[in-house]
């Protein structure tokens, strides 16, 4: 069975030349606390792969399409950059990659829902991943709100990092409170959002937030967060159709095994998670071909 991975980061060139010194040069601090770092054995967090190496990578897993997605950059040029990075990829390779937009409300109501249409114009199929609480924004804020109600006009649906209020700290990890989410669920009945990672298991904790339909999750850096239970666990309480199977591609997610990221290595886990053959279908290919308009 072919895979859409529904979580996969690429950068720039310019960016992955010179990772650091790229973002002490445009005040992205914050990123470069969580994707430059490397871990006490001398091991880089992630991997800068070019397009070309993330193809073979995917070839390599079988998977035959991902989703790209933007980074909660702290200022809208970093947002406006990656987006026309990720044009010319969809354009160069349309049956391989699609693409979200990022966004900052830094910009402006005008100019952010402009970047919006023109990303979409573009050819890039949703918003994401995106983080109010790392950006420095409110969940509140007119500017987001006013870019969901386009992304639901627009039929774009909005990728949203969540951080589990009982994982392990690490640098630059940003607390995100699970109650803004249902809250935002509830408040934008007509855009969909994907929560990342798990959604912090947030249906898990609060049954409330299992019967709000625009609410989806992706599996993104799990076996960084959870054993492989977890497949089960959170299948067994949120219904097949809103789970999304998302790697977090070029995280190294195995580091205890892997020198380098693996996306095969996650694949492998899905498959061998005790999942029914509907429930699989679901979350590695059909969910995201009935929700993601490329």
């Amino acid at each position: 069975m072919s895979v859409i991975d529904c979580h996969v980061h690429l950068y720039p060139p310019a960016v992955n030349r010179a990772p650091a010194a790229w973002a002490a040069a445009h005040g992205e601090g914050h990123w470069a606390a969580l994707c430059t770092r490397r871990r006490q054995n001398g091991q880089a967090v992630q991997g800068f792969p070019s397009v070309t190496r993330l193809l073979r990578a995917m070839d390599a897993a079988g998977v035959a399409r991902v989703v790209l997605l933007g980074w909660y950059w702290e200022h809208p040029a970093s947002c406006a950059a990656h987006n026309r990075f990720f044009a010319k990829c969809v354009r160069a390779h349309p049956d391989r990659l699609a693409a979200f937009a990022t966004l900052h409300p830094a910009a402006g109501r005008e100019a952010t829902l402009q970047e919006v249409r023109r990303a979409h114009g573009e050819g890039l199929c949703g918003l994401g991943e995106l983080s109010p609480q790392s950006q420095g924004y409110g969940m509140d804020d007119p500017v987001f709100g006013a870019v969901l109600t386009l992304a639901a006009k627009l039929q774009l649906p909005v990728n949203l990092h969540v951080t589990d209020p009982a994982s392990r700290s690490y640098p630059g990890k940003v607390e995100t409170s699970l109650g803004d989410f249902t809250r935002l669920a509830r408040k934008y009945p007509a855009t969909t959002f994907i929560l990342a990672h798990w959604g912090g298991l947030l249906p898990l904790v609060d049954p409330k937030a299992r019967k709000l339909p625009n609410l989806f999750y992706d599996t993104a850096a799990s076996p960084l967060l959870y054993g492989e239970d977890v497949w089960r666990r959170f299948l067994s309480v949120v219904p097949k159709e809103r789970v999304l199977f998302g790697s977090d591609f070029p995280l190294n997610v195995y580091p205890r095994i892997d020198a380098q990221p693996d996306m095969a290595r996650m694949v492998t886990e899905v498959h061998r998670a005790g999942l029914t053959a509907e429930e699989l279908h679901a979350v590695v290919r059909a969910n995201a071909t009935r929700i993601i308009r490329w």
